[in-house]
């Protein structure tokens, strides 16, 4: 009789099939992402930005000349600067500042908007565009100086190098940097102002810790405003009889190296490491030398630009990090 049940040996040797689920799933593909590189080409135009205007403020100073004085140019500057920031901030409402940090903002603005702005402007009036961005320039410095002193962070090396190249620059600057378009009593005030540059960055640097940046720039830059006030009567009969582009150039000074360029700084701050983007206004000299020889064919002397170089080479020494040795 002939079997009907399948040999036991038959059966293991019969290859079994693989079914759908027991095949290897393909690998997932990793997300792209365009919005971060998006993002990032923002921020690098924005500074870009940023750097022009500012560096087009020594420009517009300069070419405003002797038809505005320094009092009434800082303050139509910022009557027009807290026009367009007010501006800006009824679209956006952000939180006003209060109590303690009201008082930093105030501080601020009376060192930046109002200090710092006068006395860049009487600066011009005895320096090159170029020799006062240099000499501006040394600022991010002396944020490093006073945060080793009041907020102790103490001096690394780096620090006290770049302190040392930047001081030998400005020696340079006093003593060899005096040409046709710069003298004595200009360095000091040019000094002066990044003193007052560095003090209000400080303080700024502490209300921004607590307060919205639109309104810390807004009511900053109306405080600013309204120290400087006393100038009015003066701003009233000087504007009314200066030339057109003269007054162009003010208003283009409140507008955008101040509204604008102070508003896109807010934006690239928020986005880019601290150290990084305060690094890139270091290139802020070297486009105002060239504006100013472009538009007013004025340029610092040579020793000038040696001194400048190594306030710039200071500023930027001070500012390296001790890197760790690899393992």
């Amino acid at each position: 009789m002939p079997r009907t049940t399948p040999d036991p040996a038959e059966t293991i040797s019969t290859p079994i099939p693989l079914t759908p689920a027991a095949a290897p799933a393909p690998p997932i593909a990793a997300p792209v992402a365009p919005a971060a590189s998006a993002i990032r080409w923002k921020v690098l135009g924005a500074m870009l930005v940023v750097l022009a205007l500012w560096a087009s403020a020594f420009i517009a100073i300069r070419f405003v000349g002797d038809a505005i004085s320094p009092g009434p140019l800082a303050l139509g500057r910022q009557l027009v600067g807290t026009a367009a920031l007010v501006a800006v901030a009824l679209i956006r409402r952000p939180p006003l500042p209060r109590g303690r940090t009201l008082v930093l903002v105030a501080v601020y603005g009376v060192l930046w908007f109002a200090g710092y702005t006068l006395v860049l402007n009487l600066a011009e009036r005895h320096l090159d565009a170029g020799t006062a961005a240099m000499l501006v320039n040394i600022a991010p410095l002396l944020v490093a100086v006073a945060a080793g002193v009041f907020l102790k962070e103490g001096f690394p090396r780096p620090l006290v190098v770049g302190l040392l190249v930047a001081f030998a620059g400005v020696v340079i600057i006093a003593t060899g940097g005096v040409g046709a378009h710069a003298d004595a009593l200009g360095i000091a005030l040019g000094v002066l102002a990044a003193v007052l540059y560095a003090l209000g960055v400080l303080v700024q640097k502490v209300a921004l810790r607590e307060a919205d940046a639109l309104s810390a720039t807004w009511v900053g830059c109306a405080i600013g405003a309204a120290v400087l006030l006393p100038f009015l009567p003066q701003t009233v009969v000087e504007v009314g009889a200066a030339p057109a582009p003269a007054v162009w150039a003010m208003v283009y000074l409140g507008i955008f190296p101040s509204a604008v360029a102070f508003l896109l700084w807010a934006y690239v701050l928020k986005r880019s490491p601290a150290g990084v983007t305060a690094s890139a206004t270091l290139a802020v000299p070297a486009i105002v030398v060239l504006l100013s020889w472009a538009l007013l064919g004025e340029l610092p002397t040579v020793l000038g630009m040696v001194g400048g170089a190594l306030c710039l080479i200071g500023v930027a020494l001070s500012r390296r990090a001790s890197r760790p040795r690899s393992s």
